[in-house]
């Protein structure tokens, strides 16, 4: 059996106001439920089979949304800042009502995969070292990379703050002068690729984070577009160990 919600409730949490602001909403017959008026803030409805109106516009409800972003460089990974565009800024109307933010960060001259959501206990999970979730970034670094460097990863590197980093993976793609690799981490400080990079003499050119856990960055997103999860790719997040 589906839980009733109320109906001031509800439409407050899909950010068209406070519980206070809806209510008067209600008073003002700004909404309808199932094509009739109402003037009761406390009624309870199914949001998943009634039909809502809040005006004359019809509310889809749902709880979460779930967005992914091919984040550019560019734009900071937060929902607002009053010096710089954010990821947030390339949202449209639909989507700002659910207040979504990102799961995580990218630095602002980082490219790659952002999921954006308004679901905090997914987010926690997602990004709590203890979780052990796996964040996959492709780096381009100045210098040359060889095997030995491996290990060094796999022990931890110590940053520049004196923090040791928890274990990582590097793959050598290409050893040069620009050197390719991926690097799978499972925690997110401060710079952390760049900083763990630097500890070993090397600086990183370019960076593009391509998956987070079971997430992979779609690419048929151009830099700055977005889509919504499919619910495979929901169900895929969900079953991170709670």
């Amino acid at each position: 059996m589906k839980k009733l919600e109320r109906i001031d409730k509800l439409i407050s949490n899909m950010g068209f106001g406070s519980r206070k602001q809806v209510k008067a909403y209600i008073k003002r017959g700004l909404v309808k439920v199932n094509g009739e008026i109402i003037n009761d803030n406390s009624l309870k409805l199914d949001p998943y089979k009634d039909r809502i109106e809040f005006n004359n516009m019809e509310i889809n409800y749902r709880r979460f949304i779930y967005l992914m972003m091919n984040k550019p460089k560019g734009l900071v990974s937060s929902t607002n800042d009053p010096s710089n565009k954010t990821v947030i800024d390339l949202l449209p109307d639909e989507y700002l009502v659910y207040k979504p933010f990102p799961a995580g960060r990218l630095d602002k001259d980082t490219e790659g995969l952002l999921l954006i959501t308004n679901d905090g206990q997914l987010a926690h999970r997602l990004l709590s070292p203890k979780k052990g979730v796996d964040k996959v970034y492709y780096a381009e670094v100045a210098g040359y990379i060889d095997e030995s460097y491996k290990e060094r990863f796999w022990n931890g590197l110590v940053l520049d703050d004196g923090y040791q980093t928890l274990p990582a993976e590097l793959e050598i793609v290409e050893s040069d002068v620009i050197s390719k690799v991926y690097i799978t981490i499972q925690e997110g400080k401060y710079h952390q690729v760049k900083r763990m990079f630097e500890s070993i003499s090397t600086r990183v050119v370019y960076l593009k984070r391509i998956s987070m856990g079971p997430l992979k960055l779609d690419d048929k997103l151009e830099p700055g577009q977005f889509r919504e999860l499919t619910e495979e790719e929901i169900t895929l997040l969900k079953t991170i160990e709670v």
